[in-house]
This record gives C-alpha cells, structure tokens and sequence, in this order.
C-alpha cells in the first residue's frame, strides 16, 4: 500500500507539535500527551506499508523537519512515561502491580522474551544494559523471564539514583545493578552478553566503545527502527557498525516497535586493519533498516 496516505496526516501531526515547545510537554498531563503519541503509532504500526514505501516517505526532505519533530516528541514522552511510573512505583504500596501498569509493559514482555530467546540467555547469565534509564524494565523482564543478572548503565546521575531506588522497592537491587557512566563503564564490569538501548547516544561512539571492550564471544544486542516504525525514530545505520558482522534479528510485531538485532565483534584481524570494511560491509550487517 502507498505510503501516501499519511503524507498529510504526517504533516499534520508535526504541525500540531510546533506549536508546543517540547519542554512544555513536561508539564502537560498523561491524559493530553497519550492520544498524540497513539496518533503517531498508528502510522508506524500500518503493516501495509512495506518497507519500500515507508523509506521513501522517511527519505524525503520535505518530511525532514517533520520527522525531528516526531522522534524529538517520542523520546520526551517514552522518557516523561519511564520517569512516571518509576516515581509511581516508589509511592505505592503495591510496586509490582504499579511496574505492570506502565504503558509500554505489554510490549517489553513480547520484546524481551523473544530477545533473551534469540541471544540464547540462561539462568547466571550476566548482562548489562547500556542507556537503561530510571526504569530498567528490559533488566527487570530479562531476570523475571531467564534468570540473569543485570547491570544497568546510566549517564545522568539522578536518573541512576530513581533506578536504584525503583530497583530497591521491587526487590530487586541484589540482582540489578546500576552504574553511573557511560558505555566505557564495560571495561570494568563482567559480563557474558550487552544490550545497547534503542536511545542511546551517539551511536557511532557507542559501538566503537562497546567492540574496543568486548571480545567475539561476546553477545551483543541493539535495538533499531525499521520499517514505518523509523517515523519514531532514527534507525541505526551502517557507518554506526562498523567492526560487527549481524547475526539475526526480529522485526516487530503488533505494537512493539523495535527490530531486536543481534551482532558480533569481526576478527581482530579484520577490525585492525584496512580490511575492516570488509566485515562491516558484510550485507548481513547493513542493518534491518535496509530491508
């Protein structure tokens, strides 16, 4: 189905979001911010747009402005949301119940399970989660689910403090973890798999940090946009990965909207020399964005 369609609505929405500052949101209730988001996932939820259609609509530049709009909203509100429910979290009396009302909870149960299935993780395993935000949910599941122990990776010191304080309500703090920093906190932790969050940034800079610190062994987990889900945000690219080959990946269904991937660091021999390329370039590594 033509990508057409929306080519207004699209226009339409980002029009309605210039005329808020993207600050003023913060102060805005869920009950307003919602239905503006759920508007924006219909078109990135349309199975009928195939990938083809939908890179034609996220490629143009008349969408480019657009599009900043859309993705800057996005992450304000999946952040605004997180911060929501952990603070909800910390005051009731019932946390577990509290983490489950959390709007995107459904998605992250079908998102993570087929992760954790895909990266092969069992009980033991120890992973870290970079960009895990003041809801570690991804750890929270991981553990529920398989049984691994977690290490959640924050920049922003007050965020990290909510985490472990969130962490700590549900029970949780003796097997997650959280540590201040950024993605070069992983040369002094150990860990059998990563997990790079769909928001962290830059992600040039933080998959150069994650191949100097892991080995091939390594398993290693992104997540990306692909697809119509790109409106929401930018996928990763093929300069981002360079010095990882992909080996699978899952694209999302219903209303879950990450393409889970999982790669590994190529050779050393390839990844310190001019050769390089020669891994990064590998067509299985060019990404689910291209498909």
């Amino acid at each position: 189905m033509s990508c057409y369609k929306y080519w207004s609505k699209i226009s339409e929405i980002a029009a309605d979001l210039s005329k808020h500052e993207i600050g003023d949101l913060q102060k805005s209730s869920l009950d307003e911010i919602i239905p503006m988001l759920d508007a924006i996932e219909v078109i990135a939820h349309d199975q009928a747009i195939d990938f083809d259609s939908a890179k034609h609509i996220l490629d143009d530049q008349k969408m480019n402005d657009a599009l900043k709009l859309i993705r800057r909203f996005y992450v304000k509100v999946g952040t605004r949301l997180e911060a929501h429910n952990a603070h909800t979290i910390l005051e009731s009396a019932d946390p577990r119940a509290k983490l489950e009302s959390f709007h995107f909870y459904d998605r992250y149960v079908v998102l993570v399970g087929n992760e954790g299935h895909m990266a092969n993780l069992t009980a033991g395993d120890r992973v870290v989660f970079i960009g895990g935000g003041p809801l570690p949910l991804t750890l929270i599941l991981l553990h529920k689910f398989f049984g691994v122990k977690g290490t959640s990776i924050e920049m922003l010191p007050e965020i990290a403090d909510l985490s472990r304080k969130v962490l700590a309500k549900l029970g949780l703090d003796s097997e997650i973890t959280v540590v201040d920093g950024d993605e070069t906190a992983l040369s002094r932790l150990d860990y059998d798999a990563v997990m790079v969050a769909a928001f962290a940034e830059p992600k040039e800079r933080v998959f150069r940090n994650v191949g100097d610190a892991v080995t091939r062994e390594t398993k290693i987990l992104y997540r990306t946009y692909s697809g119509m889900r790109a409106i929401l945000y930018a996928p990763v690219s093929v300069d981002d990965l360079k010095g990882f080959e992909e080996l699978e990946l899952i694209l999302p269904t219903g209303k879950v909207n990450n393409t889970s991937v999982m790669i590994r660091k190529c050779p050393e021999a390839l990844v310190r020399s001019d050769a390089q390329d020669a891994c990064a370039n590998n067509p299985a590594a060019a990404g689910p964005s291209h498909r």
